[in-house]
């Protein structure tokens, strides 16, 4: 047994012991081995692992990662010899998941790479599937913002939700919040629109008894309540700037006064902002604080409007239609979801759910057809104003290269492309792709 081949099985016996899922790799894509916190997780009982390539394991695909159209890890990591770190969606037993995937290279005494290690984390904070509650998405502009706050969980620097109104930054906060070290202490929302210099104050630093008129008993601030925790500043774009300094004294010292009191409290939280607001042109406009601003920006992160991930559309409406029923099933059927997945969506999710809401008191039997659509969904200006004969040549050449690429059945190809059963086989037949 050479060197090599003696360093990879002692790596293996090693990795036996971890509570993390990992698997041992080839420099041909070839699992080696699997520890028993990988089979628990990722595989069926019966399944066989070892000597099975991980792109067809992983994702059911015929051909590596890259070449299916995803970032390989692997590819990267033998150019470099450095770990990469990259955010895929898993086929699991439980459908299609999201996980955290860090691949480390093996090296030999040369220099070369003889194997990796590849450590996978499942992201419970996003799912890629239908589901009653939390983010739902798979998108790629969806899975970078994702990937972007797994990065940044862990650590305590302030990260900044940057979209427009109605993309859901109040679940990305929750979803950091829960990814984090900090998951057992609460989450502190503070809407920040509309609020007066006086009432902002009030509510962030809380009040001391007799401190203005009304202020008949002591209040904890939110600030206060948000110690151990998160606190979650929501439309940040919208704080008085006479208060800006004051939010700047208590980010960068984590000390604060009640107001009406004399006694300096500390609070120990996460913070995170959010806003729709152009903040750098405010900077310069003189209606935001340049230092505020740079304390909060240190990690932003753009949430992707509806439009830039039209292909989600399908996926949430299903997720926003079990949220809603109650004693009668709710779906869409193709023509329905077709014709909202065209549609821009100025108000993203929130307009999507309210469309559904109005929908759903038509379809009597359950199912949301065309008719019971807006005519402004229905009519309106198709998603990037492509034209009809280029959308089609963009979606035959999306379903020719899921059907080059992906080893799974019908139904689990339909999964794949978050598609019904029957659009695909309408899809395949249309564009004669049987």
């Amino acid at each position: 047994m050479s060197t090599a081949e003696s360093s990879v099985k002692a790596l293996i016996s090693y990795l036996e012991h971890e509570p993390t899922p990992m698997i041992v790799l080839d420099i041909d894509y070839n699992i080696l081995a699997s520890n028993t916190a990988y089979q628990r997780q990722f595989a069926t009982p019966r399944q066989q692992i070892s000597g099975r390539k991980c792109f067809r394991v992983s994702h059911q695909y015929s051909v590596p990662c890259d070449q299916a159209g995803e970032r390989c890890p692997m590819k990267r990591a033998a150019e470099t010899r450095l770990p990469e770190r990259v955010l895929h969606i898993h086929h699991t037993p439980r459908g299609p998941e999201h996980v955290d995937v860090e691949l480390r290279p093996i090296l030999d005494e040369a220099g070369s790479v003889i194997a990796y290690v590849e450590r996978l984390t499942s992201v419970a904070g996003a799912s890629a599937q239908p589901r009653e509650a939390g983010l739902v998405g798979r998108a790629p502009s969806f899975n970078a913002a994702l990937s972007a706050l797994q990065r940044a969980a862990p650590s305590r620097i302030p990260v900044l939700l940057q979209g427009e109104s109605g993309t859901g930054k109040e679940l990305f906060a929750r979803a950091l919040h829960e990814a984090s070290p900090r998951t057992r202490g609460p989450l502190v929302v503070v809407d920040c629109t509309g609020l007066s210099e006086s009432l902002f104050e009030s509510e962030l630093f809380g009040h001391e008894r007799g401190a203005f008129t009304g202020a008949l008993q002591r209040k904890i601030g939110l600030a206060e309540a948000a110690h151990g925790g998160t606190l979650f500043l929501d439309e940040i774009g919208d704080v008085p700037l006479n208060m800006q300094v004051k939010l700047l004294r208590l980010i960068e010292s984590g000390t604060f006064r009640r107001v009406g009191g004399i006694e300096t409290l500390r609070a120990d939280f996460r913070l995170v902002a959010a806003t729709h607001k152009p903040l750098k042109q405010m900077v310069e406009a003189g209606s935001f604080r340049q230092d505020l601003y740079y304390r909060i920006n240190a990690f932003p992160v753009h949430l992707p409007s509806l439009r830039e991930r039209a292909e989600d559309i399908p996926l949430l409406a299903e997720s926003l239609l079990r949220r809603m029923a109650d004693i009668t099933p709710l779906r869409l059927d193709d023509d329905a979801a077709e014709a909202l997945r065209r549609y821009p969506f100025p108000g993203n999710v929130r307009e999507l759910r309210n469309v559904l809401e109005r929908a759903r008191l038509f379809a009597d039997d359950g199912v949301i057809r065309i008719r019971d659509l807006p005519a402004e969904v229905v009519g309106g200006e198709p998603v990037a104003l492509l034209s009809a004969g280029t959308r089609r040549s963009k979606e035959k050449a999306r379903l020719t290269h899921a059907l080059a690429v992906f080893e799974g059945t019908r139904a689990e190809l339909a999964h794949y492309l978050g598609l019904s059963e029957r659009t695909l086989y309408r899809r395949l037949k249309r564009y004669e792709l049987e």
